[in-house]
């Protein structure tokens, strides 16, 4: 009987979602706190946990990079009241198998549970590899340069940053280096930095010996030394904690990393390649990132440009994810006919290619006849207007935005009265602010430019 860890401050809540798991023959342990539940975690085996995002003593994202350091495998599904796109990414990023809000419907939570385990399974059986079969190519001009730049690139040892929006496929791109490399046949490692703390960014990359910090009850291995030989790759190292900055920049320049707590450098041979959805040149003039890791860093750079400017491989990836919906669901649809053909292409598409996946696998899931009908698209694709796009929609189309019924701008003004209000209650302690907003320092400093609130 599968063993699943339920992790919820609200005891009525864990008593439904108890007794019904435990109707579909599963066995369920219940904890309130992030504590309890790492204990737990500790002391027993399970075969998948739910988490509740807000917990008195720690958040969901927190929890999980632990829960990960003690179960690396541990399928983790997070739970919440609050529907934020941004951090659902973050968390499907950081490496949760889904992100649900609440009140949650019990047919799909069960079916999460049941692909959860299923996969862990699969994953358990064989030894998970990325092919070039997972990917298709592009056919536009930017999709072409991107090809040649990985070509020329791919046989150095030359560091890389690869710029571009968040869900462009930087990690594709990283791989596909790493894989025409000369360290093909050693490790590729990548770690999200914008998902670290500053306590947990230097363990992670470096390693910590036991006894080095309370609950530091065994040796571990950073991932610096996990792809000895191979790539690391850091996605979103913008966000990488100022301090531990230095210390990277150590590490690639003299090739030795030493764990926390040790006193004893280790050599390594890995090659890095760095991804970032901001502008690094800005975030170095604007005193967030370091100049000198910057310049290490940048020894190449490739610039992925957002789908919407690449009008020849919406389609083109479109159907490919509908081959790959089709396998997953266990369906069989033919493609899209051409009304929804026009809604994809006519879309921005602000999420890229990780929302166009989204979009195309709910379509497939939907569709009962042979062909994808507009209505198994979201509203906001089919009913998407420029004219009534967001900012960042109206930049790429160059139409006029109607300011009062645009949703985002709507969004924006709420976030920024927020922000106001949290600076104001905790008297402009920006770091306080960011606590209690639920965000990392960084990212608030870009919102007080981005909203020009002076503090």
């Amino acid at each position: 009987m599968p063993r699943i860890l339920l992790i919820d401050d609200d005891p009525a809540f864990c008593l439904m979602l108890k007794a019904f798991l435990q109707r579909h023959q599963y066995e369920v342990e219940v904890a309130y706190t992030a504590h309890e539940g790492l204990q737990k975690v500790k002391n027993n085996s399970f075969d998948l946990i739910l988490t509740d995002f807000r917990l008195p003593d720690k958040d969901g994202l927190e929890l999980m990079m632990q829960i990960k350091i003690l179960s690396e495998d541990m399928p983790v599904i997070l739970m919440t009241h609050y529907a934020d796109i941004r951090t659902a990414v973050k968390a499907i990023k950081m490496g949760a198998f889904e992100y649900v809000t609440k009140p949650i419907n019990p047919d799909e939570t069960l079916l999460l549970v049941q692909n959860a385990l299923q996969k862990r399974i699969s994953e358990n059986q064989k030894e998970p590899a990325v092919t070039s079969a997972e990917f298709v190519h592009g056919q536009s001009e930017q999709a072409a340069q991107i090809e040649e730049f990985i070509s020329l690139v791919a046989p150095t040892n030359l560091s890389v940053i690869i710029e571009g929006e968040s869900g462009t496929g930087k990690e594709y791109v990283a791989r596909t280096i790493h894989q025409n490399s000369k360290r093909h046949d050693k490790t590729f490692v990548a770690i999200d930095c914008g998902a670290l703390s500053k306590e947990l960014a230097g363990s992670e990359l470096f390693g910590y010996v036991k006894g080095a910090f309370t609950g530091a009850d065994k040796d571990k291995q950073g991932q610096f030394e996990a792809a000895e030989g191979g790539t690391l790759f850091l996605d979103e190292i913008g966000n990488l904690p100022y301090e531990v900055q230095v210390k990277l920049l150590r590490a690639l320049q003299e090739r030795k990393v030493k764990k926390i707590g040790s006193t004893v450098d280790l050599d390594v041979d890995v090659r890095v390649i760095a991804a970032t959805n901001e502008d690094l040149a800005q975030a170095v003039s604007n005193g967030l990132f370091r100049e000198d890791l910057y310049h290490r860093l940048n020894e190449f750079k490739i610039n992925i440009s957002p789908l919407r400017e690449r009008d020849g491989d919406i389609v083109l990836f479109a159907r490919h994810f509908l081959q790959q919906a089709n396998e997953e669901l266990e369906k069989n649809v033919a493609g899209f006919d051409a009304a929804t053909e026009y809604a994809l292409l006519k879309y921005s598409w602000p999420g890229n290619l990780r929302e166009l996946k989204n979009v195309v696998k709910r379509a497939v899931l939907l569709t009962r006849n042979t062909h994808v009908a507009p209505e198994a698209l979201p509203s906001e694709v089919v009913n998407y207007n420029p004219k009534t796009a967001s900012p960042e929609q109206v930049e790429s189309t160059g139409a006029d935005t109607a300011e009062g019924t645009n949703l985002k701008s709507i969004n924006e003004r709420n976030e920024r009265e927020l922000i106001l209000k949290m600076l104001e209650k905790v008297k402009y302690n920006k770091a306080k602010a960011a606590r209690l907003l639920n965000i990392d320092r960084k990212t608030l400093y870009n919102k007080l430019k981005l909203y020009n609130i002076e503090a």
